[in-house]
């Protein structure tokens, strides 16, 4: 005997399901994905659309993020053995969500302290704020060694030039051919080098022991760059936790558990964290709050990080075997970022529809997973079959 809905009952109808279908795809990939209680963007969500719009598109409205694949299971292997030379793994018991954020923002704080002893630390968590939007990300590694020291040179050299450029009085004006109006000498604001300048690395992992070029590099150039950007907005002060514990749906200045501040070793606050804090209640029993570390992190940020180097590296290995396949370095490009920043949070908040390859990166659908269903690679296949039916019924024509 089978047990069914009574005719009565109130099961939706197709009607209704249609309806909510409709008005799901009226709302915006934020509103759909990335609103609460859901998780807010993550640097992956802002550089996977970089290898394609649609792709991404389609992911989140299957899977909500992107599955596991083989290769990426074995690719989060390496980065968990590289992170395990570095670090040791304590298991904590957290006792609220403000603990459990506590814990990821106490880790933070412990990888600047390694930064500072061993002058690099892995798996550095951050978050920030993107066109009005909370973002989170994992850097790789963190490092005082520079990657490229003759670029950097050249980089520095060059801004030395156009500075001396910009600031002498007598340089000929190119358009009108005359002497340049003086202006008051402007105090230099090129960084002066120093041993707490930082270099950031993303590990990527291969199947195959070659480089990617082109087009397969762009997701990981602007990774860098948005890693860049959200740890630079953190030491330099201007991130607002409130905005950012609000939108996790935390309470900043609910004290963290007992156990685990008891879990925290060295947490006492040093004179100078002190200051960085601006809590009178600092140090009393059990007043630690995530306003309160929030606080503790930026401060170990600025002692830790002078200034972060425009020279980014991507290493890549082997999955299989971790081995070091080869590395690219790229130049910090503020205007390149935001022109893709605003491109893609145009898609992300529904000002546009998401975009396909364009016909010279089509060896990218080869792969996809959604190729027979995409209708951005059909309307390109028509596009390019009814190309081929005017060029031969032109050279048609032209025979007879």
């Amino acid at each position: 005997m089978r047990l069914v809905p009574d005719k009565g009952s109130n099961t939706p109808s197709q009607k209704s399901l249609q309806r909510s279908q409709e008005q799901d795809e009226a709302r915006s990939p934020l509103e759909r994905f990335r609103v609460k209680p859901k998780k807010p963007l993550s640097v992956t969500d802002l550089v996977s659309p970089a290898w394609c719009e649609l792709q991404y598109w389609y992911t989140l409205t299957r899977f909500g993020r992107k599955p596991q694949t083989e290769a990426m299971r074995q690719g989060s292997k390496v980065h968990k053995t590289l992170e395990e030379q570095v670090h040791s793994f304590i298991p904590v018991r957290v006792e609220s969500k403000e603990d459990a954020f506590g814990l990821r923002m106490w880790n933070t704080i412990q990888g600047l302290r390694t930064l500072q002893e061993f002058g690099f630390t892995r798996e550095l968590e951050v978050w920030g704020t993107v066109h009005g939007q909370v973002v989170n990300g994992v850097i790789d590694e963190i490092s005082y060694a520079c990657p490229d020291p003759e670029l950097e040179e050249g980089l520095e050299q060059s801004k030395v030039d156009e500075h001396s450029h910009q600031s002498d009085p007598h340089r000929t004006n190119a358009v009108e051919g005359c002497p340049a109006r003086e202006t008051p000498e402007i105090p230099s604001m090129i960084p002066t080098r120093s041993t707490r300048r930082v270099y950031i690395t993303d590990v990527k992992t291969r199947g195959v022991r070659s480089l990617p070029i082109g087009a397969r590099l762009r997701p990981t150039r602007m990774q860098l760059m948005l890693y860049h950007t959200i740890l630079g907005s953190l030491v330099a002060g201007t991130v607002d936790p409130h905005i950012v514990l609000e939108r996790y749906s935390l309470q900043p200045h609910q004290d963290l558990s007992a156990t685990l501040i008891q879990e925290f070793e060295g947490l006492e606050l040093s004179p100078d964290e002190i200051k960085h804090c601006n809590h009178p209640t600092v140090g009393s029993e059990r007043n630690y709050t995530l306003s309160i570390l929030w606080d503790m992190m930026v401060a170990e940020c600025r002692r830790s990080i002078s200034d972060i180097s425009d020279i980014m590296r991507a290493e890549f290995r082997l999955n299989t075997t971790g081995d070091v396949i080869g590395n690219e370095i790229f130049v910090f490009d503020e205007k390149a970022l935001e022109s893709y920043v605003s491109d893609g949070m145009a898609w992300w908040k529904g000002e546009r529809a998401a975009r396909g390859v364009e016909i010279e990166e089509a060896y990218k659908c080869r792969t996809c997973t959604f190729a027979d269903e995409c209708s951005w690679r059909k309307i390109k296949i028509e596009e390019a079959t009814e190309r081929h039916k005017l060029r031969r019924a032109t050279r048609d024509r032209s025979i007879i």
